[in-house]
């Protein structure tokens, strides 16, 4: 199954499968299949105006940049605390351990400080700044992103990384 991703951030349901499956589907098969949220023009509007803007020359080597920066900004002002921590990166995707060790397996993440990473999730919020409440929940940059709002939250990530001494 497919989610947001295909509405522009609106909820929406989408499923596929192999060719010799989907022809069973209805109208061209016997299966009929519903759902709440499947074809809801408004995600479906917002699914193919966010694709539209996408395909521009350029829009992702700048979502690209602005997540570089937010993660090298997120990881200097822990430094600069004291802060033992990874941030990580994959794309657009971002994260933040708790560990002094890099984290590159399932297992490396699971030994980070869950707690700490609570700690720091409420310091964020109390600057306005929202996180996924969980470490293992990935953050994600999109071209809605400005600078601005990159220096606002690794400002917020200053003094939040301070609450943690």
């Amino acid at each position: 199954t497919l989610g947001k991703v295909i509405g522009g951030g609106l909820p929406v349901g989408a499923y596929g499968g192999r060719r010799e499956i989907m022809e069973l589907v209805a109208p061209a098969g016997p299966v009929y299949q519903a759902g709440t949220l499947s074809g809801n023009p408004l995600a479906m509007t917002a699914g193919i105006e966010t694709l539209r803007e996408l395909r521009e020359p350029g829009v992702w080597a700048g979502v690209e940049r602005a997540c570089e920066r937010l993660v090298a900004g997120i990881g200097a002002v822990a430094a600069d605390a004291g802060v033992s921590g990874q941030p990580t990166r994959a794309g657009t995707m971002l994260g933040f351990f708790f560990s002094d060790s890099t984290i590159r397996s399932w297992e490396d993440a699971k030994r980070a400080d869950t707690e700490r990473f609570a700690r720091f999730h409420r310091a964020m919020l109390d600057r306005g700044i929202y996180l996924p409440p969980s470490q293992f929940e990935a953050w994600f940059l999109s071209t809605a992103h400005t600078d601005a709002e990159i220096d606002t939250t690794i400002a917020a990530a200053r003094e939040a990384f301070a609450t943690l001494r």
